[in-house]
């Protein structure tokens, strides 16, 4: 029995399993002495399992004091819970069956929520009555059925999968009392110390350098150990005598930085095309000034020297969304699409989503209404139109939904649109947020049906908003995809306070739309720029005649969204004619034509020493992505300027998401050195 490939199989999927490699080691060796002819099969896994379990309870009932698997203190050590959890997901020891909920009752409602609720109870039943039989609440028997056609024979006998002793699972009460706690301080989050943080970032681990080397297998073509990534060749210098049009789609994603956390808190450099330095940059906040005019977005520039090749400049742009107050946001059509297949099982994708969906339903108002779409080999309607005040019915369809068969994602898309088109609220803001691991595998499945599919919805006012989970098998480019085809955006949920940031502080951005389909175009004055260089934004660059082209299909802005952009410039020769003239096109929320505004970018270059913390930051960001993708553009990296800017620029820093970048940067020096 080959040991040492059993536990480079578990840390491969989870670097903080080696930690307890001891603790693993005589378990495994347990094991090999009782059946020297043991195989490396499913029985084996599974009396591995047992004891790794019996073994783990019994150190917590002796250490009491540590924490559970979320909720824990940035200095704890990996608590029972977590390796527990995770060597149950490298090993896939079996799949638990899901089901879909009943339609839950309205006998805890008040009469006047009785009706202002009603109305749309009624007319969301009758709709699914009539078009889709299979997709009207199945209840646990009609989707046991449908999810027996692909458990395996071995896991279709047997009884709902014995639970782990409580060192493992927290109980969906805990999980909403934890919640509640989050939200109840929301916005004001805790300080830098005291944030929620994840197991891996909190394990303290060592590695050989060698065992960092993570080289891309050239077949997969950015298959990274079972994840996908869309591959990115950066953007070239191009000379402004040959093109001095530039033109793209802005994008307020920021998937890529809490991906990128993940690898680096579980002691691994990420994979190079998982890293989209635009998603780096406008992770942040920025202090640009609210728009003043009937724009829904302000304008800003700066230009200093570039950091990280002094004889270039660095030109910054910035956007600003107008802010709304939660209580000034229209009322709310959301549709939860929930992906409930045996891929979201393990505790960084189902477990983990249930808990953050609750810290968004705890802000929920009587006006907003909540439906849920679930999939696993087949959709259903989980739980229909319902008052946002409602909250247990909400968090008690929610907490009902378990993980297990396959994955339909197209037939769960399809299904969440039409619950979101037949309650539209014309005045309102009607969106679609899809939670999942990417790996659909029944049905439309390819990124093009999908793609073709969103497509089709976004013209009916319904917006996207795409939560990915989990590892291994994460498929980030086809979320990705999707987010940009469906008028959304897109975030990577790895720890309970990432979905505190993305769900209750910065909810307002990430429900309402106040811009749509927004580019543009910089017309570079030759006399003062020789050549350009769009940092980032490889996945949105468009072709110059796309800028007029109010058909193709550009990026959003939510309420409350800075954007920034950024230009690696080598200058002219006539430091005193303007920089370049810029344009921005976009669309109101409910219009299909767009709206033009330019202005002039002035060529007044001020010294490094005078440079804003906006212009500071964000360009240690750019060069913090440019160092983890290996960036030709870079003649020499140098780490430690980073850390020195990105500190001396961390401005009010009210969350703590800047003070985390720069351990993040202390991270990354450790993991390269």
């Amino acid at each position: 029995m080959d040991i040492k490939k059993i536990l480079e199989d578990l840390y491969r999927l989870d670097p903080a399993l080696r930690s307890e490699e001891a603790e693993l080691k005589k378990i495994i060796k347990k094991f090999a002495e009782q059946k020297p002819e043991a195989e490396y099969d499913e029985d084996f896994k599974e009396r591995l399992r047992s004891e790794l379990l019996e073994r783990l309870a019994e150190k917590k009932k002796e250490e009491k004091t540590r924490a559970g698997f979320f909720i824990i203190h940035r200095k704890a050590v990996v608590s029972a819970a977590g390796i527990a959890a995770a060597v149950i997901v490298a090993l896939s020891f079996a799949v638990r069956p899901g089901f879909i909920a009943d339609v839950m009752s309205p006998d805890r409602m008040t009469a006047s929520e009785q009706a202002y609720e009603e109305p749309y109870r009624e007319e969301s039943v009758e709709l699914f009555a009539k078009t889709d039989e299979k997709a009207v609440s199945p209840g646990k028997e009609a989707h046991t059925e449908a999810l027996s056609q692909t458990v395996p024979a071995e896991n279709k006998k047997s009884e709902k999968p014995q639970a782990p002793p409580d060192s493992v699972i927290v109980s969906a009460s805990e999980r909403r009392d934890a919640a509640s706690s989050v939200s109840a301080a929301a916005p004001v989050m805790p300080e830098a110390d005291d944030l929620f943080f994840d197991v891996a970032s909190s394990a303290k681990m060592e590695y050989d350098s060698e065992e960092l080397e993570m080289p891309l297998n050239d077949e997969t073509e950015g298959v990274f150990g079972g994840e996908e990534y869309k591959p990115i060749t950066e953007n070239d210098f191009i000379r402004t005598s040959d093109e001095p049009l530039s033109t793209f789609s802005i994008d307020v994603d920021t998937a890529s930085y809490s991906n990128t956390r993940r690898f680096i808190n579980s002691g691994f450099l990420p994979d190079p095309d998982a890293v989209r330095i635009e998603e780096l940059i406008n992770y942040f906040d920025y202090d640009y000034p609210q728009p003043s005019d009937n724009t829904p977005f302000s304008f800003t520039t700066e230009l200093s020297v570039c950091p990280w090749n002094r004889d270039h400049r660095l030109l910054h742009i910035g956007l600003q969304g107008y802010e709304v107050s939660r209580e000034e946001l229209p009322r709310t059509n959301i549709v939860f699409l929930i992906d409930s297949s045996g891929s979201m099982q393990d505790e960084n994708k189902l477990p983990l989503l249930k808990d953050s969906l609750s810290l968004l339903i705890d802000n929920l108002r009587q006006e907003d209404r909540v439906s849920i779409v679930a999939y696993a080999g087949s959709a259903g309607l989980v739980l229909p139109p319902t008052a946002g005040t409602r909250k247990a019915e909400i968090l008690g369809a929610l907490d009902k939904l378990e993980a297990g068969g396959s994955t339909a994602g197209g037939e769960g898309i399809d299904l969440a649109y039409k619950t979101a088109a037949r309650n539209l609220f014309p005045d309102g803001n009607n969106r679609v947020i899809l939670a999942t691991d990417g790996d659909f595998n029944v049905g439309q499945s390819s990124e093009a049906e999908l793609k073709d599919m969103i497509e089709e919805r976004r013209d009916q006012g319904i917006f996207l908003t795409v939560l990915g989970l989990g590892m291994g098998n994460y498929k980030d480019a086809r979320m990705e995809a999707l987010a940009d085809n469906g008028n959304g955006n897109y975030a990577y949920i790895d720890t309970l306070n990432e979905a505190n940031k993305v769900l209750v502080t910065e909810l307002s951005s990430t429900l309402l739309t106040i811009a749509k389909d927004v580019k543009i175009q910089i017309d570079f004055n030759s006399d003062a720029v020789d050549s350009y260089r769009l940092v980032g934004y490889e996945n949105r660059v468009m072709a110059s005649e796309d800028f007029d082209d109010d058909k193709k299909d550009a990026g959003e802005i939510g309420a409350g969204h800075s954007i920034t952009v950024l230009y690696e410039i080598i200058p002219g020769t006539n430091d005193s004619s303007d920089l370049a003239d810029i344009k921005f096109r976009y669309k109101r929320p409910d219009e299909e034509q767009s709206i033009l505004v330019k202005t002039i970018i002035e060529n007044r270059p001020e010294p490094l020493s005078e440079a804003s913390n906006n212009f500071l930051f964000s360009s240690a960001v750019a060069e913090w992505g440019m160092i983890l993708r290996g960036s030709e553009y870079i003649p020499e990296a140098d780490i430690d300027d980073v850390i020195i800017r990105a500190a001396g620029a961390k401005g009010d820093d009210r969350y703590g998401y800047r003070q985390e970048f720069i351990e993040l940067l202390n991270r990354t020096k450790e993991l390269m050195y």
